[in-house]
């Protein structure tokens, strides 16, 4: 295989799908990750790409897809997600292990596994979609801020550690994107996630994915550390403009 090789996590749907879509435009050979194979495998067609199931909390899995992947350029962290909106006294403990197994856990080992390969690439990316709650906190949103903090210190982390090494590291912050992010977190409930895009025009997956994609088809001695975008209605996590 000639072309460079980028996995994708939470590749199904979202901002993973559109990452995986607007890479292979860029000449990668994406490799789809996620746990909705039958979803992947249509994807994966229609891009000239190989789906391959994965869940990222379950070491085993992505053990398994590091040994169906034989090289690899760039790995794009995008698995994770929210679970509820409540207070810290209200608490529902399993949701947020869920959100630190998949957004940290689920960072640490899907990278520790192929780590080894981005260096032998000699030109190794390393891509983490974490979030404004990487770096703001808001009522009712600890579960998910924390593992979002708990993440990026993660990845700000390799940025040192793999210094003098043939990899880049780039962070990438994204505010309100209008997915099925918010159908997540709500368990399902539509009408409930619709309010909170409503009077606001949010970013699309497709607006991160092109901010991916610019960063990593950058030369290879230029690093973008971290790209925050919003929409432009968006201040900050608590602040927005709604018509």
């Amino acid at each position: 295989m000639n072309r460079p090789v980028a996995v994708v996590t939470g590749a199904s749907a979202g901002i993973g799908e559109a990452t995986a879509r607007r890479l292979a435009t860029e000449g990668f050979h994406v490799v789809l990750g996620a746990r909705r194979l039958d979803r992947l495998q249509v994807i994966a067609k229609e891009i000239d790409g190989t789906a391959i199931e994965l869940d990222v909390t379950d070491t085993d899995s992505v053990n398994r897809l590091a040994e169906q992947v034989p090289n690899v350029n760039v790995l794009v962290n995008n698995a994770g997600g929210a679970r509820g909106l409540s207070t810290v006294a209200e608490a529902d403990e399993e949701q947020w292990r869920w959100m630190w197994e998949a957004n940290v856990l689920g960072t640490l080992k899907v990278t520790k596994a192929l780590l080894p390969k981005l260096i032998d690439s000699g030109d190794g990316h390393i891509v983490t979609v974490t979030s404004i709650a990487a770096f703001e906190a808001y009522d009712n949103g600890s579960g998910y801020t924390s593992a979002k903090h708990a993440q990026s210190a993660l990845h700000r982390t390799l940025r040192g550690e793999l210094l003098g090494k043939p990899v880049r590291v780039t962070e990438i912050l994204p505010g309100m994107v209008e997915t099925d992010f918010s159908v997540n977190r709500f368990d399902g409930d539509a009408e409930r996630a619709a309010k909170v895009y409503e009077g606001i025009t949010p970013l699309t997956a497709d607006d991160v994915a092109d901010v991916i994609a610019f960063a990593v088809t950058r030369p290879s001695h230029v690093n973008l550390d971290s790209i925050v975008l919003k929409p432009r209605a968006q201040a900050s996590a608590t602040r927005a403009h709604r018509t």
